[in-house]
């Protein structure tokens, strides 16, 4: 609603200065008001259009430009004494005019590139200059190849449980890509698995994805996967993976490291079928011949042919773990009465 507000205030002024334009003695300005209204529709339209916007490349666009001016005013001081000195008459405004018409793009062109160039290795940010690596706060998450063919990480995304910012480097996507245009079906197939995994990560509003575009000189010559832990420096952040040696190559250069099969280990069931547990049976169940009973942290166990044993502690042989968003429940079998 705010932004609708801004954009009908904005509407407002331009028929404003529209008007004013239009209200100068001379006739040919008569179109004014149509074309402050039209260049005002264009700006909005682009602005719904394309409702993401960089923050990093807005703010490097602003201060290239206000560089640009800066340098072209500086400029013109500098060689004013230079122009005033010619012989020809009035060649002091002729020669002050084009220079200024010449410097300004120049000028305001060569600094926004360079800026837009290296904004990866510090940020802009309005109204003040805050010089960091590529981002502040939380470190992002670099992924590797085996970790996108995985899969898994994207629905670790879309869980929300990680708002960080998620990286693919340019390198591993062409890495990603060979592999789906390999002439080998099983590795052709994983590729596209990857490309789709990616996919949904560009996709998922909630994740903050990108690609990182940038070569640093340090990869000439280098393995993917020293690449990998080389920008992870750079940037300082964590790399994604699920590559035993990945993990053991970074952890040597003391680059942090999440392994999504440490993570798969962590959330594993704490009892597997087979496995034998003791509870306490606290009422029956739904069907004839259940118990429920709970664990200390409130997991519900099921207990087979416990019905008659309310209120005594009894040993089941686990049969089955169920995993639910809404929680974690186990079945299993009465054996015996404990007391």
């Amino acid at each position: 609603m705010a932004l609708w507000i801004l954009r009908g205030v904005f509407l407002l002024i331009a028929f404003c200065v529209g008007t004013t334009i239009a209200l100068d003695k001379s006739p040919t300005l008569f179109f004014a008001i149509p074309a402050a209204m039209l260049i005002a529709f264009a700006v909005i339209i682009i602005d719904v259009v394309i409702p993401r916007k960089r923050v990093e490349v807005i703010s490097s666009v602003y201060f290239g430009v206000a560089i640009g001016l800066l340098l072209t005013v500086f400029l013109g001081y500098v060689f004013e004494p230079t122009f005033k000195n010619l012989e020809e008459p009035g060649s002091f405004q002729f020669y002050q005019f084009y220079f200024k018409l010449i410097a300004t793009p120049v000028f305001c062109y060569v600094c926004v590139s360079i800026l837009m160039q290296t904004q990866e290795d510090f940020r802009f940010i309005i109204p003040y200059i805050e010089f960091s690596k590529d981002v502040k706060g939380n470190k992002p998450f670099l992924l590797d190849t085996s970790v996108v063919i995985d899969g898994r990480i994207a629905d670790l995304m879309e869980t929300g449980i990680i708002d960080d910012q998620v990286i693919m480097p340019r390198f591993v996507l062409v890495e990603l890509q060979s592999i789906a245009d390999s002439g080998d079906k099983l590795k052709r197939t994983r590729g596209r698995r990857g490309l789709d995994i990616l996919n949904r990560l560009r996709k998922e509003d909630s994740v903050d994805f990108r690609i990182y575009e940038r070569e640093l000189p340090e990869f000439d010559g280098q393995a993917v996967d020293m690449k990998l832990v080389l920008l992870a420096k750079h940037l300082e952040a964590k790399i994604v993976t699920g590559d035993y040696n990945l993990n053991k190559v970074a952890k040597l250069h003391n680059v942090m490291v999440i392994n999504l099969n440490d993570i798969a280990n962590s959330l594993k069931p704490i009892f597997l079928p087979g496995e034998t547990v003791q509870v306490t049976i606290v009422k029956v169940g739904e069907e004839s011949s259940q118990g429920i009973g709970y664990l200390d942290d409130g997991t519900m166990i099921v207990v087979e042919n416990g019905r008659d044993y309310v209120g005594k502690n009894v040993e089941i042989d686990v049969t089955s773990v169920l995993q639910k968003s809404a929680g974690r429940m186990i079945f299993g079998k009465f054996t015996k009465v404990v007391w």
